[in-house]
């Protein structure tokens, strides 16, 4: 099923849509299982794979009485990064609080009516930071859903083994199967509608390997090159052409 193409926070060529692939549905469910005892999910998988896209639509409509907040993780993390990072996601009034301790306190105020927090690129937090979030989640006066996406999340929390083991989902972002590729690429863009299956077989082998990032920027560029050379037509001299725009140098 597809989804409208400017949900907020994901860019996509002109044209697509998102699209519900089985793993955006493990990750809906995921997530609906960590909310449901307000607890924590971790989404992890190689870059590119959708997981932050993933995340977005299964928490583009949640259930009346929740919000939901996206945390950044700043450049360098610290404690007292993730800490402001908090404060100004949640976008409360006034100005950041002089001591960690006030801080704290209307940061964990806020966090009193059930929320979903989401760290994306969660693996890039040190264990300080990890235990920050975790006595977030822990306050007795909060109502927090940790959710927790990165490639290599899954070891960070690894080196905060009181975190991990109250991970009620661990849920990995597999690559598109070469089954679902031939219906998913379709359905995210009509262009591909005009590639004979076979084509698209051979574009996923040869160079996108079920990554939908990589298939996103193949799209991006097919309909560049469509748009500004004339009598351009999808074939396979074009495609390999396009495949060097997408694929780093050996």
């Amino acid at each position: 099923m597809g989804e409208n193409g400017a949900l907020a926070g994901v860019a996509l060529p002109a044209g697509a849509q998102l699209v519900r692939t089985s793993s955006v549905r493990a990750v809906a469910e995921a997530v609906g299982q960590a909310m449901a005892v307000q607890g924590a999910v971790c989404l992890f998988g190689d870059p590119g794979r959708g997981k932050t896209a993933a995340v977005r639509m299964a928490l583009s409509e949640v259930p009346p009485g929740w919000k939901v907040t996206w945390v950044p993780v700043p450049v360098r993390p610290s404690v007292a990064g993730m800490r402001r990072a908090v404060f100004d996601a949640l976008a409360l009034a006034g100005r950041f609080p002089h001591t960690s301790a006030r801080a704290d306190a209307v940061v964990a105020g806020a966090l009193g009516e059930a929320r979903v927090l989401v760290v994306d690129e969660a693996q890039r937090l040190p264990v300080p930071c990890l235990e920050y979030l975790q006595s977030l989640w822990d306050h007795p006066g909060t109502r927090v859903t940790l959710v927790l996406v990165g490639a290599g999340s899954e070891r960070a929390l690894s080196r905060l083994p009181q975190l991990a083991s109250r991970v009620v989902a661990w849920q990995e972002v597999p690559r598109l199967t070469g089954a679902e590729v031939a219906t998913v690429v379709t359905g995210f863009h009509p262009l591909w509608r005009t590639v004979p299956v076979p084509d698209r077989t051979w574009i996923d082998r040869s160079c996108a390997h079920g990554t939908f990032r990589t298939w996103a920027a193949l799209t991006a560029h097919l309909q560049n090159a469509l748009l500004t050379t004339a009598d351009a037509s999808i074939d396979r001299a074009l495609l390999r052409r396009l495949f060097q725009r997408v694929a780093p140098p050996l």
